[in-house]
């Protein structure tokens, strides 16, 4: 399961287009339906599906029950799952980004890191280093960020316009650069 959120993570890092999630909005309703009977569709941007072929959206959807993955024409993907499902997900999508941050934490690409936050849809990162300047791989890393956020944003269908990341210096609590990804897409 770990290397299928990674790949979707990697294939999110790609490209920023539009895409989208519709029917979790019928919970909201008062429809009266639990989550278990409430579909949801997930529309996959191409970009974001990479080299994935059918037989591996297909495993994807059987591992986590969906109704199905399609792989469209243009090479987006549409994902129809429950919203209980999508909530299953979503969770462990979440424990999974949180376990990345913490990996990050001193690790050898990135020694002198030693915190990261994000707010509860990662659309927001505050990254605190030892560094009074970015170093290569702390610059870098605002995409993998904007990837977590990006493809949170679309499996929960509250898509953000925008993905911030700030960094800090750990010894002066100075904002040292703040980058976004809707910069990237102009």
């Amino acid at each position: 399961m770990k290397r299928k959120i990674a790949c979707l993570l990697l294939a999110g890092m790609l490209a920023f287009s539009g895409c989208g999630s519709k029917g979790a909005d019928d919970a909201a309703s008062g429809s009266g339906k639990s989550d278990a009977d409430i579909m949801v569709e997930v529309e996959m941007p191409a970009a974001y599906v990479g080299g994935q072929t059918q037989e591996d959206l297909d495993k994807l959807a059987a591992e986590y029950g969906f109704e199905s993955v399609a792989l469209n024409e243009d090479g987006s993907a549409t994902y129809k799952m429950t919203k209980q499902q999508q909530d299953v997900f979503l969770e462990e999508y979440r424990e999974q980004i949180r376990g990345l941050l913490d990996d990050m934490v001193a690790s050898a690409d990135y020694p002198n890191i030693t915190k990261v936050e994000s707010n509860d849809n990662f659309t927001e990162f505050t990254v605190t280093t030892k560094n009074k300047e970015l170093d290569v791989n702390e610059s870098v890393s605002s995409i993998v960020f904007y990837g977590y956020g990006i493809i949170y944003g679309i499996f929960s269908g509250e898509e953000s316009d925008n993905i911030s990341v700030t960094f800090l210096n750990e010894e002066t609590g100075d904002v040292i650069s703040t980058s976004n990804s809707k910069d990237m897409q102009e």
